[in-house]
């Protein structure tokens, strides 16, 4: 929310002249950062794509938050852990907007509003994918009742 004649990149929050970053702004930093490795990295990796200037902990912080919400993944490499993200930038706003589904009691009423509001481009590109989905073998229904 911005305060009318408050910028929002300067004043109050600025640390040393740097702005402070939006709730969320610095786990999609380090997804981005993830996105374009060359393969799992390690954290240090990591702080210095950010250009070096966050502190070792809040990167591993952050990766560790991101872990909890299985949006990157780790494995060992001798001593230490290297970080990869767990699905490319489409997989993980499909997980995101699960996740936010699956908070709603009346599924239906968000999925019909959702379904309203698209485009009409939109919606045959979801009618599109709804009957190659529903073409392709074993695709009988889901079994969580979903």
């Amino acid at each position: 929310m911005e305060l009318a004649g408050v910028d929002p990149g300067h004043g109050e929050g600025d640390e040393g002249g740097r702005r402070r970053r939006g709730q969320g702004e610095l786990a999609t930093e380090v997804l981005s950062v993830l996105h374009r490795a060359p393969g799992p990295v390690t954290a240090s990796w990591v702080q210095e794509q950010l250009g070096g200037e966050l502190a070792y902990t809040t990167v591993m912080t952050i990766l560790s938050r991101l872990l909890a919400k299985q949006a990157v993944v780790r494995s060992r490499a001798g001593r230490a852990y290297v970080w990869s993200a767990a699905a490319d930038a489409a997989g993980l706003t499909a997980r995101r907007m699960r996740r936010l589904l699956d908070t709603e009691p009346d599924r239906d009423a968000v999925l019909a509003s959702f379904v309203t509001a698209l485009t009409p481009e939109d919606e045959q590109v979801l009618r599109s994918l709804l009957n190659a989905a529903e073409a392709e073998p074993g695709a009988g229904g889901r079994d969580d009742g979903r």
